[in-house]
């Protein structure tokens, strides 16, 4: 069947940012990586407009075994677009996995860096290109331990990737046409996929929301404070990232609504998690407490039961215990860098 130009840009402009139009194409790995990224973070779905018909034309090349393709031995060209995709989907994966994954054991030495080399191997495998997915995970793995603990250590796990990946970069082999293959198990493979990718992030954000949202608060200011020596390109910087949101209250009205949202926030914040709950008991406090009162209670054990006070392993232990529960109620009540 032939694909035709004007079925795919209804596809593009009806669910494009989730992959309806390389779908229809046979193109998996481009559908699966607008799944996750919601069209390339927008800007890939727009780019699209004009590679449309291209794309169409490749799919209806797909199946004709005397079509000509550059030999195997010639790398594909080098594309400034996709390379910039690898590092930041890279980099996304590797987020989502600092989000939802990071108390695994052994999680910065082999868990976000297959995370990450995963994000930068869905990419390179767009369209009829691929790479040579060991390398690119084994660049990961020896790129993680130099960067061990740090929160933007997916950057640099990314950009070596990427490197890497590039490097490897090859035309796909000629196998069965995807647009001839059953849609069924195509669906049931890029859902598993889906899910996959999801499940974890998912899970964290409905069980520890508190913690997931002080983090995200972490990761953006520990980026924009990379830039603390240009003012003005940090100001730029927090208005991208902040873009997200502003649209979404323009689109809801703005004023009210931006006002709600607020207090949707504030309401999330004011549910504990279950180590913040630990700390009111160690501190003797409510769950209404304020900064002021939890500082107070603070100093007043720390009198109690420090160890030149009051000697002895257990009052130690206290000490250390009335120290972590401060520390963990402190960050709960840090202000956001917005």
């Amino acid at each position: 069947m032939v694909k035709r130009v004007m079925v795919a840009y209804a596809l593009w402009a009806i669910g494009g940012p989730l992959g309806l139009h390389h779908l229809y194409l046979g193109r998996d790995s481009h559908a699966l990586l607008w799944m996750l990224t919601l069209g390339g973070f927008g800007f890939g779905w727009v780019r699209e407009v004009i590679r449309i018909p291209a794309y169409v034309g490749e799919a209806n090349q797909e199946a004709d075994s005397e079509r000509k393709r550059p030999p195997a031995v010639v790398p594909p060209p080098v594309s400034p677009v996709r390379f910039a995709g690898q590092v930041c989907v890279g980099i996304y994966f590797g987020a989502v996995a600092l989000i939802g994954l990071n108390s695994l054991s052994f999680f910065y030495l082999i868990v976000l860096p297959l995370c990450v080399g995963s994000g930068v191997h869905l990419v390179s495998s767009v369209g009829q290109q691929t790479s040579d997915l060991q390398k690119t995970l084994t660049t990961c793995l020896l790129t993680s331990p130099i960067f061990y603990g740090s929160t933007l250590s997916p950057l640099p796990i990314s950009l070596a990737a990427s490197v890497t990946a590039a490097q490897h970069r090859r035309f796909r082999t000629l196998q069965t046409p995807r647009r001839t293959q059953e849609l069924g198990p195509r669906l049931y493979k890029l859902s598993l996929a889906w899910l996959a990718f999801s499940a974890p992030l998912g899970y964290c954000i409905f069980h520890n929301t508190t913690a997931t949202l002080y983090y995200l608060s972490d990761c953006v200011a520990a980026l924009l404070d990379l830039f603390w020596f240009l003012p003005w390109l940090r100001s730029v910087l927090e208005y991208i990232l902040l873009m997200p949101y502003r649209i979404l209250c323009s689109l809801t009205g703005g004023g009210y609504y931006e006002e709600t949202w607020r207090k949707v926030l504030e309401i999330l914040l004011r549910e504990y998690t279950e180590k913040e709950k630990e700390a009111l008991k160690v501190l003797s406090l409510e769950a209404e407490a304020s900064l002021a009162e939890i500082t107070q209670s603070y100093r007043e054990l720390v009198k109690t039961w420090h160890p030149d006070h009051n000697p002895g392993e257990e009052a130690e232990a206290m000490f250390i215990k009335i120290q972590e529960a401060y520390e963990v109620l402190l960050r709960r009540h840090r202000p956001s860098p917005f």
